[in-house]
């Protein structure tokens, strides 16, 4: 089964930046949205209250698709294991749904960090696995790598970046991509046409923007502490984009702005 393509799980809620109350205030509306996929990390430093708020928000644990990434200072024998089940801890959860690689290991070699990531599967630490921030190539290393099947790569994906030959990879090996960045943090706003195309399906321009990352196969993770937002960001499921608009959309993609690279993550491989 592939999770990440439930329809529940479609949609997921982002944690990072936000910590203490203003997380559990955007959890609780999220819940309250519809939400019921929740995306951390170690790195974010939120485990514990993503935790309290999901336990505070009465939804039954097997609805909840609960997803963290091991961060890369714990990519060793000795850290690894503990580091995930520290997670699980603060999580207060048995085991996470799914356990993702936020990083690939600096100097290429990621055999070693995906045969921890299999081993915490294998221990029953997580139900699935993943990766994140994976260039083409090693989608193509990491399936050929592991037994375990790779549930997603996360990646940056909006319609300001061309990310045609990851979605290409994720045909070619089975692994699909979910998105980070879903509005490029507010950058799309500054293109009318996401509004112009929305006004058309009474949509919103961010709204229009999620639809078309998921009529690409991508699901989406979104945050936001305002609940009008919030919900906006769930409601993306009872309209389509016209293979017009989808190809007016697609045309943006021209604009190659990436956010997040070794600008701000000096440890970044070089992305396709």
């Amino acid at each position: 089964m592939n999770i990440t393509f439930q329809k529940t799980h479609q949609r997921s809620f982002g944690t990072f930046p936000l910590k203490g109350e203003t997380l559990r205030s955007a959890i609780l509306a999220a819940v309250e949205a519809g939400y019921r996929a929740f995306d951390t990390a170690q790195m974010y430093q939120n485990e514990a209250d993503t935790g309290a708020a999901l336990a505070e928000c009465g939804i039954d644990r097997d609805d909840l698709c609960i997803t963290t990434k091991v961060g890369i200072e714990n990519f060793t024998v000795d850290r690894f294991l503990p580091s995930v089940e520290e997670s699980i801890r603060a999580l207060r959860v048995e085991r996470v749904d799914v356990l993702l690689l936020h990083w690939p290991m600096p100097g290429g070699d990621i055999r070693p960090s995906l045969e921890l990531l299999q081993k915490a599967r294998d221990r029953g630490l997580a139900a699935h696995i993943g990766v994140s921030n994976y260039t083409a190539q090693m989608m193509h290393e990491a399936r050929r790598m592991i037994d375990a099947p790779l549930v997603t790569n996360q990646v940056e994906f909006h319609p300001l970046l061309d990310q045609s030959r990851l979605l290409a990879a994720a045909s070619e090996t089975g692994i699909p991509l979910a998105s980070y960045c879903s509005v490029a943090r507010g950058e799309v706003f500054k293109y009318p046409l996401f509004a112009e195309i929305g006004a058309g399906y009474c949509k919103s321009a961010a709204q229009v923007v999620l639809r078309w990352i998921l009529q690409k196969g991508v699901t989406i993770n979104t945050m936001s502490t305002k609940p009008e937002n919030i919900r906006a960001n769930f409601d993306v499921m009872d309209f389509t984009l016209s293979s017009i608009d989808m190809a007016r959309i697609d045309a943006m993609t021209a604009t190659g702005y990436r956010i997040v690279g070794k600008n701000l993550v000096p440890y970044a491989p070089d992305f396709d």
